[in-house]
């Protein structure tokens, strides 16, 4: 059961994706991830990127988030995330796109989000491309936390020199590594 922890939206119940080919967030995973930014989240912008069911970017809209970008390439993850957006009474604060994460990115064009959550399939092995992915679109300002969720102890980010791997956490067998521009 995936539920959001505090805000507006506090104790809605979210539905998640179906099959073993998904792996939603823990809920200790994600009360640890916002413990860390709770008292940053009021009108910030955040971009949920492999979206699933949006439950880390509707909790960053609960606790206080001006806008949630959500992007998924599966229509079954997007109609989720919309369905779960409606009933926490969170959706019109969102933009759900049904596009792959590359495309994107390269289509970017807006302003620096402050807040990104990466979580790909686990076996996609791609956070450090993502990454530099992100850097290059212009998504990423001089302020935003890129918050990285793999089943890696490391996430080497020395092939990218402008970012460092600032903090990291982890959550039984989920790591979270929390990345910055230097």
């Amino acid at each position: 059961m995936m539920r959001i922890i505090t805000g507006t939206a506090r104790g809605i119940r979210l539905e998640s994706p179906r099959g073993d080919a998904v792996r939603p967030t823990t809920e200790i995973a994600k009360e640890g991830l916002f413990s860390s930014i709770q008292f940053e989240m009021e009108g910030r912008r955040v971009l949920d990127l492999f979206a699933g069911s949006g439950q880390l970017g509707l909790e960053a809209l609960s606790r206080g988030a001006a806008l949630a970008v959500f992007v998924d390439s599966s229509a079954a993850a997007v109609d989720l995330v919309k369905k779960n957006a409606r009933k926490a009474g969170l959706f019109e604060r969102c933009r759900v796109l049904h596009t792959d994460y590359a495309a994107y990115l390269k289509g970017f064009s807006g302003d620096p989000f402050d807040y990104i959550f990466v979580d790909p399939p686990y076996d996609m092995n791609a956070m450090v491309e993502i990454i530099r992915k992100l850097l290059k679109c212009g998504c990423v300002g001089n302020h935003t936390w890129i918050f990285c969720e793999s089943n890696q102890e490391e996430l080497d980010v020395s092939a990218l020199p402008e970012v460092e791997n600032a903090k990291r956490y982890k959550y039984g067998k989920t790591y979270v590594h929390a990345v910055k521009l230097v």
